[in-house]
């Protein structure tokens, strides 16, 4: 596949590591077998294969071929990295009671809860084993440091999503722990498994955060501001479900005492009525919130960008480059 006739930056990484990803899903189809159990086969193959971008587990096949890794063991954990994701979206669906996925019926509507779960669990399992396989410790560290963090994240957004009181700082804590996490793991362990500088191993692991910040501040805006055809989610869902992300906890933070009532009748008692989405736009579009929040995606992809700048030069800096302006120009 020649990478320079595709245009957008994560197409052009996939092409780029086509033989190695091909390996990752190969390997990832072996370890999601049950010899006992075929309904974890059935609930996995469901989300792994349902054509999600593959973005984390190619951010560490990446960094290993940045740092110039020469081994197998990256292949290891980049299957490690999906199989995490992949636990983590199974118990989303679960907590958040969705009924779709990238498109298509979430696995707990199409099997049940319980299934949902325990399948997670099984991933999150896998995941551990394979990490072992590596022989690193520092690798299992970080992993089982990115979990707890995932893990921490949910639960904070869970009883943070609907409390007025939640704040940019906790916003982002929770952005860290949803998002940012595993985006800064998967990273930081190619560079590990690579033996590269420790400077260069701080470098990937502030790329990913800011990338994963940068992502998910943009998706939290084209929630309110997107092409539901593009996003595959219906404009101002987020507001419907009730959850502060941060162009509301932007215009909360600057309300009157009649607009807070409003986000207190909406967001913390859930009393929602027709014409209260428009007035939350309304209201959101009056301090400008939609602009501060693209600011903000903007400068932490500016962030992750300048981040490369100590790793070596080369066709991978520049997508991983690229790619951090891709995440926000759906914004602009």
């Amino acid at each position: 596949m020649d990478s320079s006739t595709i245009s957008k930056p994560h197409e052009r990484l996939a092409a780029t590591l086509d033989g190695e990803m091909t390996a990752v899903n190969e390997l990832i189809r072996t370890r999601m077998t049950s010899e006992h159990a075929p309904r974890i086969p059935e609930v996995t193959a469901h989300l792994i294969e349902a054509g999600g971008k593959r973005l984390r587990p190619m951010l560490t096949l990446a960094a290993a071929r940045l740092c110039g890794y020469q081994g197998e063991h990256h292949v290891r954990l980049a299957a490690t990295v999906e199989f995490i994701h992949t636990a983590t979206l199974l118990h989303d669906d679960v907590v958040d009671e969705s009924g779709q996925r990238r498109g298509r019926p979430t696995a707990n509507l199409l099997w049940d809860n319980k299934s949902s779960v325990l399948v997670g669990d099984y991933l999150f399992s896998r995941s551990f084993q394979l990490m072992v396989e590596t022989g690193s410790l520092r690798v299992l560290d970080i992993l089982a440091n990115a979990s707890a963090t995932i893990a921490e994240g949910e639960v904070l957004q869970m009883t943070a999503a609907q409390d007025l009181r939640t704040d940019e700082a906790v916003y982002l804590q929770i952005v860290r722990g949803k998002t940012a996490a595993l985006f800064s793991a998967a990273m930081q362990v190619g560079g590990v498994i690579a033996k590269a500088p420790e400077s260069q191993v701080h470098a990937l692991f502030d790329y990913g955060d800011a990338l994963g910040i940068a992502f998910q501040i943009a998706d939290d805006l084209l929630d309110y501001q997107g092409d539901a055809k593009e996003t595959g989610k219906n404009v101002g869902d987020d507001f419907r479900e009730r959850k502060l992300t941060l162009p509301v906890i932007k215009a909360v933070a600057q309300a009157t005492t009649e607009e807070r009532t409003f986000w207190e009748r909406t967001i913390e008692k859930g009393r929602q009525e027709d014409g209260d989405l428009e007035h939350a736009l309304e209201l959101m579009n009056k301090y400008g919130t939609f602009d501060a929040t693209r600011a903000d995606a903007n400068a932490w992809a500016a962030k992750a960008k300048s981040s490369l700048e100590s790793l070596p030069d080369g066709e991978i800096r520049t997508m991983l480059s690229e790619l951090a302006d891709y995440v926000v120009s759906r914004l602009n």
